[in-house]
């Protein structure tokens, strides 16, 4: 059966839906709340709490198809992709998950009909492998399904010494939950070389994987003992390029509908005849990834997430290279890619502006690298003794300009020269190593409190209600029956007033208040279903099971409510104004104010700011009512309500409609009516990100405070200049003219002053050996003259070399000038070097001028007057 990968994407969905399974949205590619992983990087991220069981859906049984990114981390595919049939950093997991519901059994029964009837896959094409000792599944296969024994593989531990180190049994990590898989091979036929799995030939192409049905059956401890899981589930994945590799009748993952479209755009870009070249493959992978990454928020940067996204954009911008490519043109696949996956991916459309200015940009900026790492290399070359550049300058050029080693390596060959591979390896291993020590994504899975008790919110209605004690946690995280005066610990209760931070919104702070004592609130968090008040015992004691009344602050509670409600205003306005592409990236709403970032692609003028202000205030003037209503999320989007992509919702969600300009969903706590913000004043606006902006906000009574600062300021700044307020601008504006001329002058005596100088600096110098050498720390120069000193000295002394110095603020300059005709024995580099180092500084330049710093000034004098015998050795 021929299918397109839309078409088999829907396919399994709709499948999987009539087996009772809830359709459940791809989640973005930066894990939510998850500092375990660097990506999501499987279908079962997002369902992680639910099978750990800190989490409850309102289902049991749930499908997907996630978007997933191995390109850094623990799975990084990057230097295979396009060089295999199958390596991606960017790939979609289809899935399908029992949370406790259905186990082994179903789940086989349904991959084998899905494969074999909705597909047609021909049943002897298929083969199967279990764990050793999963009898189990292994029966199920043999005598529900009928699979010839000879074709189901059972898969040990790789050696006796790591138990469960299998192919065959899944983890979570080296705790947690855990348990056998069965996988599904698919036979390509005997034309291709392959042994199936388990044996000498298993790596082959014949026989390839295509679903893996993962058995949650225990809860690894950290001893390594298993405990069996009180409620066993089920998390398959099956690649959607590779099935539909087999259904598209191909062999390579690359010929699919989605590649070869993606492949003949850019050979179209590019001008590049060859579709088969291996380039091609490289950049229609990178540019699913890189999209989707600056879709859910990642931007390029030099650590983290960022700088796996810079890698994979750098990567393709070099294919691009290799193919004759020489201005950005990576950034003009987004409409290609928008085409075959937007109809799937509706964010996909919404993001493309900022996708591209993101992606245009960091092209842009490494073009200019590429040209700046030459600069750097031919520099090396004039150094370089041999006919082998060393493994050091090979990875310098690829840690600060990008440059990929067989870059390196193809200019070495034009010019007859070789790359120290073997040493840039072993730079590369050392800098994995500091990579691996600063890795922050390996944690424990049972760490951490687990908290089994849930809390009923009941701060919509108020900030205070009566409560009972549930829990109490020592600051240790232990579980304790009491806190007595002046201690510190976390107070779980059955129902509260406190909001929990999420969604943006800060966690309330207020007291829990008992018989004679008081339990001072000064943080509310969630941890599962419960609601878990921070702070200290004020005076008495609090006991588990105890009576008491939770009060939250109403004042800071009535601030945070102005900012949450205006983080939607703003939301709605930003959209009017700048368009639909606009997108929350994250909020912080607090009691003195709000920020909010979004995705933008360029500055906002002040002109657009005021009008954007002034949209917000005019729906504070309105005074419309804030609703909120409780609907299914079906029909929260088909009302118009605003998702924000990667956020978790729950079956039933909480519409906030602020008349037609608003409406979002949101769990958050806001005012009656607009008109309670009072007025609404931006502080500020900037990027924070290529491709993403940051609004800074006030209102209420903080509005009016900034307001009077404003009236202040300009009232003090009014005195200063002996004027008021209706003409401190002119006054300042002459201020800051008559500043510049001043500076201007200062600067042109200046330069007179160090031309006097040069003249008589120059009769000081002494003769090495024909050389002219002048060395000299000049008294009351800045460090900007000695430039301008060192050039007249030069054309005073012809064949020369001159060390110069300055002193400003504890600060030392150094400049170094080598006449042309001497640069063959001395550089100047390498003398500012030899200055700065005694002085605790650095430098560097070409080799007829360098400069450095330095800071120990004490030093300065014997620096200067090494400066002879090192050059006597030189030109003697």
């Amino acid at each position: 059966m021929h299918m397109s990968s839309a078409d088999l994407r829907e396919a399994f969905l709709e499948f999987f839906r009539k087996q009772g399974h809830q359709i459940v949205p791809s989640s973005s590619l930066v894990p939510h709340d998850d500092p375990t992983l660097l990506f999501t990087n499987a279908g079962m991220n997002q369902f992680k709490d639910t099978f750990l069981g800190t989490e409850k859906r309102n289902y049991t049984r749930a499908t997907s198809s996630q978007r997933c990114v191995r390109a850094g981390g623990k799975h990084n595919d990057l230097e295979n992709v396009g060089y295999t049939a199958r390596h991606h950093t960017f790939f979609e997991m289809l899935g399908n998950f029992s949370f406790g519901d259905y186990f082994k059994k179903e789940a086989i029964h349904y991959a084998w009909q899905f494969l074999t009837e909705v597909l047609k896959l021909p049943k002897e094409r298929l083969l199967v492998t279990v764990y050793a000792t999963d009898d189990e599944a292994f029966g199920i296969w043999e005598k529900q399904i009928g699979v010839p024994k000879d074709r189901i593989i059972r898969i040990g531990d790789k050696s006796p010494e790591k138990p469960y180190e299998s192919d065959n049994f899944w983890q979570m990590g080296d705790t947690g939950p855990c348990g056998p898989c069965s996988e599904i091979f698919y036979d390509h036929g005997e034309h291709i070389w392959g042994g199936p799995p388990g044996s000498p030939e298993e790596d082959g192409d014949r026989f390839i994987e295509i679903w893996n049905l993962v058995f949650m059956q225990f809860n690894r401890q950290a001893s390594g003992e298993m405990q069996p899981l009180p409620k066993p589930s089920v998390d398959t994945g099956m690649g959607l390029e590779r099935i539909a590799a087999i259904l598209q009748d191909v062999h390579s993952n690359y010929e699919i509908d989605i590649f070869q479209n993606l492949i003949k755009a850019a050979a179209t870009i590019l001008d590049v005849k060859d579709l088969e070249n291996k380039s091609l493959r490289v950049i229609a992978d990178h540019i699913r990834s890189c999209a989707f990454l600056i879709t859910d928020g990642v931007m390029p940067s030099n650590e983290g997430r960022g700088y796996v996204l810079r890698r994979i954009i750098r990567r393709a911008v070099r294919h691009g290279n290799k193919l004759g490519a020489s201005k950005p043109f990576f950034f003009r696949l987004g409409s290609a890619l928008a085409l075959e996956m937007g109809s799937a991916f509706a964010e996909l459309h919404q993001q493309m502006p900022v996708i591209e200015r993101v992606l245009q940009v960091e092209e842009e900026q490494f073009l200019r690298t590429l040209d700046r790492g030459l600069t750097l290399l031919d520099a090396e070359l004039e150094n370089l003794n041999g006919k082998i550049i060393p493994g050091e300058t090979v990875f310098k050029l690829y840690d600060t300009y990008g440059f990929p080693a067989d870059l390196t390596a193809d200019i070495a060959r034009e010019r007859e020269l070789e790359i120290d591979q073997e040493g840039f390896d072993k730079a590369m291993e050392a800098q994995r190593q500091r990579a691996k020590k600063a890795n922050q994504f390996g944690v424990d899975y049972n760490q951490g409190v687990v908290i089994e008790e849930k809390s009923e919110f009941e701060g919509y209605d108020g900030v205070s209600n009566l409560a009972t004690v549930t829990a109490i946690f020592n600051q240790e995280g232990e579980s304790i029956q009491q806190l007595t005066n002046g201690q510190n610990g976390q107070v779980v209760l059955d129902r509260s007033s406190f909001y929990a931070e999420s969604g943006g919104q800060t966690g309330d702070t207020g007291e829990l208040i008992m018989g004679d004592g008081a339990f001072t609130v000064t943080d509310t968090q969630k941890s599962g279903e419960a609601i878990v008040h921070m702070g200290y015992v004020a005076h008495g004691e609090i006991h588990v099971g105890e009576e008491l009344t939770a009060q939250v602050d109403e004042v800071r509670r009535q601030s945070i409510r102005l900012n949450h409600t205006a983080t939607h205003l703003l939301h709605a306005a930003l959209r009017k104004v700048l368009g639909d592409h606009v997108q929350q990236k994250g909020s912080q709403v607090g009691p003195d104010r709000l920020r909010f970032d979004f995705s933008h692609f360029e500055p906002i003028s002040l002109s657009t700011t005021r009008h954007i202000e002034q949209l917000v205030n005019e729906e504070i003037r309105r005074n419309v009512a804030v609703g909120t209503e409780l609907m299914d999320l079906d029909t929260a989007k088909q009302a118009g309500a605003m998702a924000l992509f990667g956020e978790k919702y729950d079956d039933e969600v909480r519409v906030v409609s602020m008349g037609e300009f608003s409406t979002e969903l949101c769990g958050g706590i806001h005012v009656d009516r607009t008109g309670d913000l009072g007025t609404f004043k931006i502080t500020s606006e900037g990027g924070i990100a290529a491709g993403v902006r940051r609004i800074e906000a006030v209102t209420g009574a903080h509005a009016w405070n900034h307001l009077y600062d404003i009236a202040d300021t300009l009232l003090e700044v009014s005195g200063y200049v002996k004027g008021d307020s209706t003409n401190a601008k002119d006054k300042v504006r002459q201020l800051a003219e008559r500043q510049r001329w001043l500076e201007k002058e200062v600067e042109r005596l200046n330069a007179k002053l160090s031309a006097a100088a040069g003249s008589e600096l120059a009769e000081q110098a002494i003769d090495i050996s024909g050389i002219k050498v002048l060395v000299a720390n000049l008294e009351g120069v800045d460090g900007k003259s000695l430039r301008s000193t060192m050039d007249e000295l030069k054309s005073k002394l012809g064949a020369c070399v001159i060390v110069l110095s300055a002193v400003n603020d504890n600060k030392i300059s150094l400049i170094t000038g080598v006449a042309k005709e001497v640069t063959g024995k001395v550089k100047a580099g390498e003398l500012v070097n030899m200055v700065a180092q005694q002085v605790g500084g650095k430098g560097g330049g070409r080799p007829d001028m360098a400069q450095a710093g330095g800071s120990d000034v004490n030093a300065l004098p014997a620096a200067l007057e090494s400066v002879t015998p090192w050059l006597q050795e030189r030109l003697g």
